[in-house]
């Protein structure tokens, strides 16, 4: 079962929301859609949907052109960042509204709506109203309701943005298994990166309109094929510094110097931009091949025990993620370590070219 995307794009007035796209999404797995607000995330679910016309291009699924084929026979589900519940209807008939309306009997409606609250914790609030309910608990009846209908095209928009962080981290490590054993295809949006790490599938990194990379989502993170996937795919931001290849020396501009080995060796002379994820900045020497850097610090956090230090090194701000608890004071001078053995480099256009 998959849902193809075939050149499809949107354009309202001048405005083009989205860019001419190309894309098979596959079922038996999480499908991630990464990227910023504004990204347009939102307006790609819509299409897939049919909630939002096409300017260009079909939609085919499982083999099937449904390009014009109404929202309302198409068998979908769709649930928003912003959870939205029937306020007259009790949690039991919110879940069951979609079987209801298709007719489903009785018997049937009792056992899956009682499968999908046990699944998702809401058995003991099934006679409430929805303005009983805490938030999470009322994005969860809205997960539910489109979990229970057996969709077979399942659209989940931000779901999780708005709970609080311990939900978060429990519908995190649930909704995989929830699509485990079912037969659809999953479409997830989220501006988050370890969302998409931790959902694992695939994942198409987003921006302005475009998909600028779709894989494996292991590998779209660690071999990203442009600078603009790489900022994408990096929380805290991916470090990014000027550098010169001259002969058999990498060196930051006006700064430190390492030997260009691998890959790096065979890069024309020239300038490129060098791009080194925050966790391979550290307080102390790590890693294959670290270069020393000074900057001074602009914040520091420190969250359990990891220890996040901004700087700026000549016209930048820079971040080092590391293990440990690690005191600095907002406007010292500090001494960091950047393991260039882990850096990406990309050329003047934003092209990875060697890693």
């Amino acid at each position: 079962m998959s849902l193809e995307l075939i050149d499809v794009s949107k354009r309202v007035g001048v405005d083009q929301h989205i860019h001419p796209t190309n894309l098979t999404l596959e079922a038996g797995g999480m499908n991630v859609l990464l990227g910023t607000t504004l990204s347009g995330k939102t307006t790609l679910m819509q299409m897939m949907a049919g909630l939002d016309k096409l300017t260009t291009g079909s939609l085919r699924f499982k083999g099937e052109d449904v390009t014009k084929t109404a929202v309302q026979k198409r068998n979908v589900s769709m649930v928003y960042q912003q959870f939205i519940n029937y306020p007259n209807f009790n949690v039991f008939e919110n879940i069951a509204s979609p079987l209801r309306v298709g007719r489903v009997p009785e018997n049937e409606i009792k056992r899956r709506v009682g499968e999908m609250a046990e699944m998702l914790k809401l058995s003991p609030m099934l006679d409430r109203s929805p303005s009983e309910l805490s938030g999470g608990q009322q994005q969860r009846t809205a997960m539910a309701r489109a979990l229970v209908k057996d969709a077979d095209l399942v659209l989940l928009d931000e779901p999780l943005a708005n709970l609080d962080f311990k939900l978060r981290e429990e519908l995190r490590d649930e909704l995989p298994r929830l699509f485990a054993n079912r037969d659809c295809v999953v479409v997830y949006a989220t501006t988050e990166p370890v969302e998409a790490l931790l959902f694992g599938g695939h994942t198409a990194t987003m921006h302005q309109g475009r998909i600028t990379q779709f894989g494996p989502t292991g590998d779209v993170y660690r071999q990203p094929l442009d600078l603009i996937s790489a900022e994408v795919f990096s929380e805290p931001p991916i470090n990014q510094a000027q550098v010169e290849k001259k002969g058999a020396l990498m060196s930051f501009a006006g700064g430190a110097s390492w030997a260009a080995i691998g890959q790096i060796a065979a890069l024309p002379d020239g300038a490129y931009t060098l791009g080194l994820r925050p966790y391979h900045v550290t307080t102390m020497e790590a890693g294959e091949m670290p270069v020393k850097i000074e900057g001074n610090v602009v914040v520091t956090e420190i969250s359990g025990s990891e220890s996040v230090v901004h700087f700026r090194v000549a016209d930048r701000t820079w971040v080092s993620q590391s293990h440990g608890i690690h005191q600095f004071e907002v406007g010292a001078a500090a001494t960091l370590y950047a393991d260039v053995s882990r850096a990406f480099y990309f050329d003047q256009s934003g092209k990875l070219v060697a890693s």
